[in-house]
C-alpha cells in the first residue's frame, strides 16, 4: 500500500463533473494507492478557455501546497492540464496530466487519435499542447461537440451527440482511437466504444492509472527524490 493518496483535482467547482471524475476512479481503487478527488471551489464552473484555464493555476497550485504532506502524486483533471509545468516545479511527486496521459495512451492504442471536445473555443489551446507535444502528425482531428460543461449533463442528448462526432472522426478523418477531451465523460465511453468499434480513452482514467504505476515504481519526473 503506497503512502499517502493520490489526489485527483478538478481545477473547476463543479460538483457534478468532480462527482463524476470520482465514479471514473472505481476500476482503479484496487490498485494500492487511495484516491480522492476534489474540486476548486474558487474555479469557474466549467473550463472553456485558455483565459480561465491560465486563471485556476495559483489557486490549484494552492491546493496541492496543502495537500501535498498527505499526497503520494497528484492528477490535474482538466483537459488542456492547466498548472502542469508549475506543479512539476514544486512538487518531487508524481504530477500527471489528463490531456498528456490520453495522448501517451493513444499513441499505444492506436496510429491517429481524434478527440471529442466540448466547445470550438477549447479546440485551439487543446492544439497548442499537441504542438508541444510533438504528436500533431498523429492528430487525426479534434471536434467539438458545441455542449457546455453543463448541458453535459443530458445524458440522452451527449450520447447521441458524442456518437456523431466519434463516427466523423473515424470516418472522415481516419482515427482509430478516440479520447475524451474533457474531464467526466467516463459515463459514455462503454457506449461509443460500442457505437464507433474503436478504443475510447477516458483521460482521467488514463492519467490516474498512470500515476499510480508511477507511485508504486518509485518514478517521478525529478532524478532523485527529495533533492
Amino acid at each position: 500500500m503506497a503512502r499517502g493518496k493520490l489526489f485527483v483535482i478538478n481545477p473547476n467547482s463543479s460538483k457534478t463533473v468532480t462527482a463524476a471524475i470520482d465514479d471514473a476512479m472505481a476500476p482503479l481503487r484496487p490498485l494500492g494507492v487511495p484516491i480522492e478527488v476534489l474540486r476548486l471551489p474558487e474555479g469557474p464552473p466549467g473550463i472553456e478557455s485558455q483565459t480561465q484555464a491560465d486563471q485556476v493555476v495559483p489557486p490549484l497550485l494552492a491546493t496541492a501546497r496543502r495537500l501535498e504532506p498527505d499526497a503520494a502524486g497528484f492528477v490535474i483533471a482538466c483537459f488542456g492540464d492547466p498548472g502542469l509545468y508549475a506543479l512539476r516545479d514544486e512538487t518531487v511527486l508524481p504530477v500527471v496530466g489528463i490531456q498528456e496521459a490520453a495522448v501517451m495512451t493513444a499513441l499505444m492504442l492506436g496510429q491517429r487519435f481524434g478527440v471529442i471536445s466540448i466547445l470550438p473555443a477549447s479546440v485551439p489551446r487543446h492544439l497548442r499542447s499537441f504542438g508541444a507535444m510533438g504528436v500533431m502528425d498523429r492528430l487525426a482531428g479534434d471536434l467539438a461537440l458545441g455542449l457546455t460543461v453543463a448541458e453535459l449533463a443530458d445524458e440522452a442528448c451527449t450520447t447521441q451527440r458524442m456518437v456523431e462526432i466519434g463516427c466523423r472522426l473515424r470516418d472522415r478523418h481516419g482515427a482509430d482511437v478516440l479520447m475524451m477531451g474533457c474531464a467526466g465523460m467516463a459515463l459514455y465511453r462503454e457506449r461509443l466504444e460500442v457505437e464507433t468499434g474503436v478504443p475510447v480513452i477516458e483521460p482521467c482514467q488514463a492519467a490516474a492509472a498512470m500515476a499510480i504505476g508511477c507511485i508504486q515504481l518509485g518514478w517521478s519526473h525529478v532524478a532523485e527524490r527529495g533533492g
